[in-house]
């Protein structure tokens, strides 16, 4: 018994009882490790307030399904290659030349299940990656498979295809995605192959897959970096045919904050 004054050292709870190794061992053959990890003491508890069975099953399997819904949103990520993290509540529609009703519609994510495309064109600085970037995430937050390449990039892997005869392999695995994003169209010229191979993307594509673009180049203007009149005009024709068209202007919005910076810094 404890002097006058002094507090009793608290009463230790009782340990959790592992499972036993039979349904461990069962849980880790049927990979359910959250439900393994969870469930000695969520049987603990259930036996301490009386759960129903139903409750005790009920929480093991919505523990479960959140721990898969998480490693899977982390794995789509991972497969989109975003270069950087973008979200869609970040993006200034007022302060942009997006149409509030054009951008409910691409938040809405309705067409990526239509197949159809998204085409951004405009100067640099307008928004043009940060939406479509961010869009990317949102589309991955709602289950669908994305990738993410500039067109520097996706060039370049079509042409690792040229070299092993895998062109159709390639693309077929970027097809696997439920949305490619493509950024920075124009940035650097093709030749005649790279036209080729970036128009056999495109055509693939075509009413299988949606795709999202960037480019700085008006359409009017991608003879510029297409060399080949009649492939870009095809090109064009599909990227097109089901898309919804963004013309971002204005002043870059890096430039404004630039300008914003430096006149806080003016004494």
């Amino acid at each position: 018994m404890p002097r006058a004054g002094t507090v009793a050292p608290p009463t230790p709870l009782p340990a959790v009882p592992a499972l036993p190794a039979d349904l461990a061992d069962g849980l880790r053959r049927l990979k359910l490790g959250t439900i393994r990890r969870l469930a000695p003491e969520v049987l603990h508890t259930a036996k301490v307030q009386r759960w129903t069975p139903e409750e005790v099953l009920r929480t093991l399997i919505e523990a479960e399904c959140a721990s898969r819904d998480e490693s899977n949103l982390r794995t789509r990520l991972r497969g989109a290659g975003f270069p950087v993290t973008k979200s869609l509540e970040e993006f200034k529609v007022t302060a942009s030349s997006v149409p509030q009703a054009t951008f409910d519609y691409l938040t809405s994510l309705e067409w990526i299940p239509k197949a159809e495309n998204l085409c951004l064109v405009g100067p640099a600085g307008t928004g043009k990656s940060h939406l479509l970037v961010a869009l990317g995430h949102a589309a991955v937050a709602a289950g669908h498979k994305v990738r993410y390449l500039t067109a520097a990039e996706l060039v370049e892997q079509l042409y690792r295809g040229v070299a092993d005869n895998s062109v159709g392999r390639v693309i077929d695995t970027l097809l696997r995605h439920e949305l490619v994003l493509i950024d920075e169209i124009g940035f650097a010229p093709l030749d005649d192959t790279g036209t080729q191979l970036l128009f056999r993307f495109v055509a693939a594509a075509y009413e299988r897959r949606a795709l999202g673009i960037a480019s700085h180049w008006p359409f009017e203007q991608w003879g510029r970096f297409l060399p080949e009149h009649v492939t870009a005009t095809s090109l064009l024709d599909r990227l097109l045919h089901h898309a919804t068209v963004v013309v971002t202007e204005g002043e870059s919005f890096r430039m404004r904050e630039a300008r914003t910076r430096t006149g806080r810094r003016t004494p």
